[in-house]
């Protein structure tokens, strides 16, 4: 492993900014490599996207008030961190 490599735990970090194409050439260059090479990551990736395009079929208000806003609370904290 190179210093230029990619762990499976920064790729997890990343992989909401790789999905969104929000990332620079450099890191989304060094995520496609790993991925190239590690299973577990492609299978990460497939149920990111999985997951994504799921709830991206629930409509907005079948969620209730209380549920989205505690879910964005603890998202937001979480990207604190």
């Amino acid at each position: 492993m190179t210093s230029n490599d990619l762990t499976c735990q920064e790729l997890v970090e990343l992989i909401t900014d790789y999905l969104e194409a929000a990332l620079p050439d450099g890191e989304r260059v060094r995520i496609e490599a790993h991925l190239a090479g590690c299973t577990g990551c492609r299978n990460y990736l497939a149920q990111m996207q999985q997951t994504i395009h799921t709830l991206g079929k629930l409509p907005e208000e079948s969620i209730p008030d209380s549920v989205r806003d505690e879910l964005l609370t603890l998202f937001r904290s979480w990207k604190q961190e």
